[in-house]
């Protein structure tokens, strides 16, 4: 099948929420005291916004055919990543076929290896590989989940990550994942703090609920362990996720091997590529890997890690992001769910993860998709022109 060859690449900044979700305004639970590495400053200690969390804002990424068929994509980058975007990765992809994934992929990386491997490069290039497949799925009239060989079931189910797991039950979420409040700024009288959170939540969510801790990278390989043994022991804590700095192999591969038996150790958010998930799964360092597809490389690389994964016996489940991970999880037997983002303000009610920049954004019902929501070619979402779009670097 001859696809018409690719016109133009353009890239956006929008702020107020979407895919930096950390953009919210104030009273949100998402920046509430929440323990980060920047907590061992008092200043910095009660909002993430306040260290600058939410300062990039979020990228669009459109790519257009030469027949005007459009596919585009949001993550976090904000004006920087439209640079390299607009900049650097646009010619890897005008005039090229867009069925070119590989090539473009590998041209996009290796160019800017000497300056990028992690971080806001690899979400620009996230950016533009998440909008090429949503192109490819619209000119092929077909979703992503079938361009990566069809759903292995009929419906996608889901944990909540939120501050109220116990309202996440009630909604029909397997599970809720709160977030860690106290960590080793705050010494013993916050070890205490958390472990009481965690009691009361399990609690008013009984005993068979999944309940899981978010460490946002706060802690150290001791306090991560104390605090996964007691919460284990106390409470039943299902995992403990994202404990370490995301380049600490060493710590990790420590920690699995020190919490107790039958709980899990999960991380990978924040880490990337093929490469950065080798280390993680040949050290033993995790239970699950939860790579972002809006961070780690995008669909074209997610295919990798997952593979990787599989072949080492590991879960992947992907962090939250919307229908970019939807699309994969589905068709794949070592993700065997899905996470939702609470982005209610008080985590008392399902709204779309990535509003008001989606439009036709799917939403769990009973902590559930069926596969039929995600049947719209692309990533079966189309982006909301009444947000305010700003193109920092036209050509």
């Amino acid at each position: 099948m001859a696809f018409p060859k690719i016109r133009a690449v353009r890239a956006f900044v929008v702020r107020g929420g979407g895919a930096d979700y950390h953009d919210q305004g104030g009273g949100h639970w998402i920046d509430d005291h929440i323990a980060t590495p920047m907590a061992r400053y008092p200043e910095y200690r009660q909002s993430r916004q306040s260290f600058g969390i939410n300062v990039l804002g979020t990228l669009v990424v459109e790519i257009e055919a030469e027949n005007g068929v459009t596919g585009f994509a949001v993550t976090t980058g904000g004006e920087p990543a439209c640079y390299i975007v607009e900049k650097h990765l646009a010619r890897f992809l005008e005039g090229r076929d867009p069925s070119q994934v590989e090539k473009i992929w590998d041209q996009m990386y290796f160019s800017t290896q000497y300056y990028g491997r992690k971080g806001l490069v690899i979400n620009a290039i996230s950016g533009v590989d998440l909008a090429l497949w949503d192109l490819l799925g619209k000119l092929r009239d077909e979703p992503v989940h079938q361009l990566l060989g069809g759903a292995v079931r009929d419906e996608l189910v889901f944990y909540a990550t939120g501050a109220r797991p116990d309202l996440a039950r009630q909604m029909g979420f397997i599970g809720g994942k709160m977030p860690l409040h106290h960590g080793p700024a705050e010494g013993e009288e916050g070890l205490k703090k958390a472990l009481a959170e965690i009691a009361v939540m399990r609690e008013r969510v009984g005993p068979d609920f999944w309940l899981m801790l978010d460490c946002w990278m706060a802690l150290d390989l001791n306090y991560a362990t104390r605090l996964a043994t007691l919460a284990w022991e106390q409470s039943g804590l299902k995992w403990i996720e994202e404990a370490l700095s995301p380049d600490d192999y060493w710590g990790y591969r420590d920690l699995k091997k020190a919490v107790p038996p039958g709980m899990l150790v999960t991380t990978g958010e924040h880490d990337a590529t093929r490469w950065g998930f080798r280390m993680l799964l040949e050290m033993d360092c995790c239970d699950i890997i939860q790579p972002d597809v809006g961070w780690c490389g995008g669909v074209t690389e997610l295919i990798k890690i997952a593979n990787l994964a599989e072949s080492h016996g590991k879960l992947m489940v992907p962090h939250g992001s919307s229908v970019y991970s939807y699309h994969f999880v589905i068709t794949r037997h070592n993700s065997p769910f899905a996470e939702f983002l609470m982005m209610a303000p008080q985590a008392d009610k399902v709204v779309p993860m990535f509003a008001p920049q989606l439009l036709g954004e799917p939403v769990p019902e009973n902590g559930r998709i069926k596969l039929s929501a995600l049947d719209r070619p692309g990533f079966g979402v189309e982006l909301n022109r009444e947000v305010k779009l700003h193109r920092p670097y036209p050509r």
